[in-house]
């Protein structure tokens, strides 16, 4: 960022960006510079740091870094700059990282973006947990999927995606009852019968809180992603995956864990 620019400070609710003008980058929003600085913020971005904020802390925080890039990256997407399944280059070269540290009583929370710090904040020591840390899973895939193809109405290629997703993160070859699987098949079977577009249930509405409700969870990796390429593949008659769909989120997923030192 030029000297003189104006910052808008993190957690803001970005009151005075004007759609029409300009898309809102990286260095509108955080004290970052470089090429970084230059990339407008995007939706798969704020996506992923969403799931990177729940996998560490447990939840989004409200306010905070996560929350920021969303409200960017829907103005940049409302504006037309940048497409609901894109993420910048930076994110897809160097990847983005929720770590923590401990001090006495205290652990400190930093996030990063291509490599350089966008937040920095302390909490107090939690008790021990045993989620799943450090690394992207197919809980925070799914999640994803809600975000970046949040409006689409759930068909059968969809929820056999999200049952393979869903197998491969419990190890179980059963469909639970009132799981996410079972919540998408029964969602594909109602929207075929329903001839109103707006009252079909969509992959946002299905996927929102699909971490919490999945009973084991684990960290994504490239086999898990041909899983669910397949099983999206095999049940659309087109034999195309939906860009921004579930296979789509769990690939990302898995492409960052690999990239990840």
């Amino acid at each position: 960022m030029s000297q003189g620019q104006p910052r808008r400070e993190t957690g803001t609710n970005l009151p005075d960006v004007k759609p029409v003008a300009d898309p809102v980058k990286y260095g509108d929003v955080f004290n970052v510079s470089g090429e970084l600085a230059n990339q407008p913020v995007a939706p798969r971005d704020a996506a992923l740091m969403q799931s990177a904020e729940s996998q560490v802390l447990g939840w989004t925080q409200k306010g905070g870094v996560a929350a920021t890039m969303q409200s960017a990256a829907t103005l940049n997407q409302e504006a037309g700059y940048v497409h609901p399944t894109e993420y910048s280059a930076a994110v897809g070269g160097q990847g983005m990282k929720v770590t923590e540290s401990d001090i006495p009583g205290r652990r400190v929370v930093t996030e990063s973006v291509g490599g350089q710090v966008v937040g920095q904040f302390s909490t107090p020591v939690p008790e021990p947990s045993p989620a799943v840390t450090g690394s992207f899973t197919i809980g925070d895939a799914l999640e994803a999927a809600s975000v970046t193809c949040g409006d689409k109405p759930v068909t059968q290629s969809d929820a056999s995606a999200i049952q393979a997703a869903e197998m491969r993160a419990t190890g179980s070859n059963a469909v639970r009852p009132g799981g996410v699987a079972a919540s998408a098949m029964s969602a594909a079977d109602a929207n075929e019968r329903t001839g109103d577009e707006l009252q079909k249930t969509t992959l946002g509405e299905v996927l929102a809180d699909a971490k919490r409700r999945l009973v084991a969870d684990k960290v994504a990796t490239t086999e898990d992603a041909e899983k669910v390429r397949s099983a999206e593949l095999r049940n659309n008659p087109n034999l195309t995956t939906v860009v921004g769909g579930v296979s789509e989120n769990v690939t990302a997923a898995a492409n960052l864990n690999e990239a990840a030192p």
